[in-house]
């Protein structure tokens, strides 16, 4: 296990994204971040808290589940474990922040967009992630980013954070 982000460079990466996309969005007024379930929904706390520190304004958060959108969904499993989403703001016209942990194939964003385009159309849909470990199979990719790395196909990435890990750190693992 070789730790690519120890806590402290975490939160600068966390701090630094939320400064890039008030940046981007000419503030605050006509965001809302959604968090992809499982580390994304943290992430996405994190992210509007870091956000009203800098504009005053706390954007709405969600949370999406893309168990039902996986477009593996049949092979996986045949009693899925559906956490749910909570959008309780409107996504129409809004400037949605996804974000997740991880970036790898593409296909878990694919499925979070259509699950946040179910609730209605947002103005646009900017992506963040901590770590894009390359490899996609999809035409997707972050515009804010954490950090990148380069991976072998045994090697994989595990952000650890404190809500559900008990710990903040991005590591890498290798498998056999």
């Amino acid at each position: 296990m070789i730790e690519i982000l120890d806590k402290d460079h975490l939160a600068r990466s966390i701090t630094r994204i939320a400064t890039e996309v008030v940046e981007r969005n000419a503030g605050a007024k006509n965001l809302a971040i959604v968090g992809i379930r499982t580390r994304g929904v943290p992430l996405a706390e994190r992210l509007a808290n870091e956000i009203e520190t800098l504009e005053g304004i706390r954007p709405p958060v969600g949370t999406i589940d893309i168990t039902l959108y996986r477009d593996d969904f049949k092979e996986i499993t045949s009693s899925p474990d559906v956490g749910g989403s909570n959008l309780l703001f409107g996504v129409e016209g809004k400037d949605i922040v996804l974000v997740d942990d991880v970036l790898f194939t593409g296909r878990t964003v694919r499925s979070a967009i259509e699950a946040i385009i179910d609730y209605g159309r947002p103005n646009t849909i900017q992506l963040v992630v901590i770590v894009d470990r390359g490899h996609r199979e999809l035409p997707i990719c972050a515009d804010y980013l954490g950090k990148k790395v380069s991976l072998k196909d045994n090697e994989y990435v595990e952000v650890h954070i404190s809500e559900i890990d008990g710990e903040d750190r991005v590591v890498k693992v290798t498998r056999k």
